[in-house]
């Protein structure tokens, strides 16, 4: 499984950009914004990075598993771990050899010794406590002036300790000042040669500390342009700039000196929640509330964003995108978001309310809150609301068709009194021929839209219109449900399963034998087709068969999601007890589980999808076969992404992830891409021609990203560089590029002599310079 959590960022130069995400440490280009490789090591969540002060090339990571690793982030290979004797580690900091760790049971500043050995596995023993009850926010802790000293605030009070004479010097706050502020401590930033602290404040407040070495004559002054808690400080390599964020989504740069003269740079996502800056100061990078991270020019222009999944709150259930295979759901405030499993890669965000979003706490605003697809991914369902209130409840109800030519989704119909109260449920009919919708509210109404022929002009329609009002008994419907040939509608109210036809609209049967309101509501699908399964409040999970209208089984379970798979029999279960989460895997034709993992986390778990694989696997162990045809994904209430895999999928993303990834200093073109390949080719044909001794031995790497010293002579460069474009007399087809090349050498009927050649490579060798 994998999750994305809050990102913490450390950038080396203008390259690579790394940032901690569940057990990995994510490693990313700032170039072109891929994905290059992940640090797989830790067995638990990774709480803070840091780069190697002796060595750029280098990262340490700290995790809840209590152990800090040393990597190599280039090549993502692991140096050394040292085993910390606590039993988590929050943050790590890290000058000069000395680790400062926070502990999180009583929240300690723990100065620890790294070793140096031999061994890869080294136990950390030597280390002594700095200081107790420190802030649980990283960004409260930060070094000064190379590690000369560490500063770390709490509450009301910022406290500096001074490694040589270990001592510490505290400086308090009142609560509140003359205007009522409230002054807090929420982050800090240290300057880099100066003996200055930079704070920030819940009062969006900054202030810039002076002269702390002696207490008594300490001194601050203050700058103001936040109107909340500001998040987040980070002085500029230099020390010529200070950045601050916070929720405005807005990353301001203080010119250090001048007071109160700064830049804006406004609208970048959801809340900066931290800031670094590149060692050579050229670019910057903030991560956001959303997952994302913006790479950022010291001009303060946007030259990239790393987008995650965003970590919001889903009020969507989780989709796959007929077309795209993309997970869909709640992506930024207003919006759904498509995002590629297989890449792991967000694809793009569909604004759904069209209304720009306000980042300030306390405001009602609208928000996606259903949502659902076509079994052809023509059409797509939304409703948004706004209301907490059934008084003050407003929403709409909309419908979007895929445009072909932007290969996009496009605002068709826009219902604004589709029901009289909140809509708690929809689906779309499963048939290709013919589109239906039904949406189920708290009204005690379902109603079914079609597109289709107007009933006064008698022509076809673009829009979409109500075709008919169901009801049962004055009764709020809880769930609605089509069947796999979408010739039954199953809507449940309350206690009672009404089975409905949608060619008639006549009420077939009611289903009302388990006590409990229905919750959960799904039919069985292939060869279990006529099956009708539902879970209730009173831990109930039944299964009636419709053939005969009848109860087939029930247990007593407590199911907190019921997810059929469409592409095979089987239908998942998750059910919360003892506070934690087990899986059930089954065919409603047979209720004994094909497959039971207990505890699969510690979460309730309210949303669920099946995604379907390109190719099936082979599976031959039977716990894995119901992985065969897709693969199960699930989103816990920590925002947690996670799935299944077999040892099969493990083992070919374990051999895709060694594969040395391209500089991405070169530029991937189109003419690249194809001439690559060509060459691909080309060497596996000489290759298999020729023996590997037979070849004569070529240069490695770029000549332009090598020392001259280490060069061979300029007359042995010339030589190989001409062969090159010569034509092999094998007989096997040329890159069309030395051909070209030859051809027009030849033509011009020239005779070259070997200076001549050495000239026009020098030449061609400068022109990439």
């Amino acid at each position: 499984g994998f999750r994305f959590i809050t990102i913490i960022l450390k950038n080396l130069g203008c390259r690579f950009v790394l940032c901690a995400s569940g057990d990995l440490v994510k490693v990313y280009s700032t170039r072109t914004e891929e994905w290059l490789h992940s640090l797989q090591g830790h067995t638990n969540q990774v709480t803070g990075i840091t780069l190697n002060p002796a060595n750029h090339l280098q990262v340490y990571s700290c995790s809840v598993d209590g152990t800090v690793k040393l990597w190599d982030f280039i090549d993502g290979i692991l140096i050394k771990t040292f085993v910390i004797g606590l039993h988590e580690t929050v943050e790590i900091f890290l000058s000069s050899g000395l680790c400062v760790s926070a502990c999180p049971e009583c929240f300690q500043l723990v100065s620890v010794h790294l070793p140096k050995s031999a061994e890869q596995e080294v136990e950390a023993k030597e280390m002594s406590a700095v200081s107790s009850h420190i802030s649980k926010n990283p960004s409260c802790t930060a070094f000064g002036r190379g590690g000369e000293y560490i500063a770390f605030a709490r509450h009301l009070q910022l406290n500096v300790y001074f490694f040589r004479k270990q001592k510490t010097y505290s400086f308090s706050l009142k609560a509140t000042d003359k205007k009522g502020a409230k002054n807090a401590f929420t982050c800090i930033a240290c300057h880099p040669t100066d003996d200055c602290i930079a704070t920030g404040h819940e009062d969006g407040k900054i202030r810039l500390w002076r002269n702390f070495i002696h207490k008594k004559e300490y001194t601050y002054s203050t700058q103001h342009w936040h109107h909340n808690a500001v998040n987040t400080l980070c002085f500029t390599p230099e020390g010529t700039h200070l950045l601050s964020g916070g929720i405005e989504s807005v990353l301001v740069q203080w010119q250090y000196g001048a007071d109160n003269r700064k830049e804006f740079l406004p609208r970048l996502g959801g809340s900066i929640l931290h800031i670094s800056a590149s060692s050579d100061g050229q670019l910057f990078c903030t991560s956001h509330s959303d997952n994302k991270i913006t790479v950022i020019e010291s001009s303060f222009k946007v030259c990239g964003v790393i987008q995650g999944l965003v970590k919001d709150a889903v009020l969507t259930d989780l989709m796959i995108d007929p077309r795209s295979k993309a997970l869909v759901l709640n992506g930024k405030p207003g919006h759904l978001q498509f995002y590629s499993l297989l890449r792991d890669k967000h694809l793009y965000n569909l604004d759904i309310v069209q209304q720009e979003y306000i980042y300030e706490a306390g405001l009602d605003q609208f928000e996606v809150v259903k949502a659902a697809f076509d079994i052809k991914g023509s059409w797509l369902a939304t409703v948004e609301e706004r209301g907490k209130k059934s008084s003050d409840l407003e929403f709409f109800l909309k419908l979007w068709a895929f445009d072909e030519r932007t290969q996009s989704f496009v605002l068709n119909t826009t219902i604004t009194a589709a029901h009289t109260d909140r809509i708690i449920s929809m689906c779309f009919s499963s048939s290709e021929e013919t589109t239906m919708l039904v949406t189920a509210a708290e009204d005690s109404q379902f109603k079914a839209w079609c597109q289709g022929a107007d009933a006064d002009t008698q022509q076809d329609q673009n829009f979409w219109s109500c075709d008919f009002v169901g009801s049962y008994h004055k009764l709020n419907p809880t769930n609605c449900s089509f069947s796999a040939d979408s010739s039954l509608l199953a809507v449940s109210f309350q206690e009672v399963i009404t089975i409905w036809s949608p060619d008639t609209w006549e009420m077939l049967t009611t289903l009302c034998q388990p006590p409990g309101v229905i919750r959960d509501l799904c039919f069985g699908r292939l060869s279990c087709s006529k099956y009708l399964l539902g879970t209730t409040t009173k831990n109930l999970l039944c299964c009636w068969n419709l053939l005969t209208c009848e109860l087939e089984w029930s247990t007593s379970v407590d199911v907190s999601k019921l997810q059929p798979d469409p592409f095979s029999e089987n239908v998942a279960a998750f059910s919360y007890q003892s506070k934690h989460t087990d899986l059930f895997v089954f065919k409603p034709s047979e209720p004994r589980p094909l497959f039971t993992n207990k505890n699969v986390c510690s979460e309730k778990v309210h949303r669920a999808v099946f995604v379907p694989r390109e190719e099936p696997l082979n599976s031959c162990d039977e716990s894995t076969q119901w992985l065969n045809r897709s693969q199960l994904y699930f989103l816990t209430q920590n925002m947690d992404l996670l799935t299944f895999s077999t040892a099969t999928e493990e083992d070919r993303m374990l051999s895709s992830s060694k594969q040395l990834v391209i500089d991405d200093s070169v530029a991937v073109t189109p003419f690249y891409l194809l001439l690559g390949k060509h060459r691909q080719q080309q060497q596996k044909l000489n290759t298999q021609s020729h023996p590997v001794a037979d070849k004569p031995q070529q240069p490695q790497g770029s000549l332009l990203h090598t020392p001259a010293h280490v060069l061979p002579a300029a007359s042995v460069l010339c030589s190989m560089f001409v062969n090159s474009f010569l034509i092999s007399n094998t007989g096997v087809q040329q890159d069309p590029l030395r051909y070209f090349v030859h051809i027009r050498l030849k033509s011009n009927g020239f005779s070259y002599s070997v200076m001549h050649l050495l000239s026009i490579s020098l030449k061609f060798l400068n022109s990439f310079i």
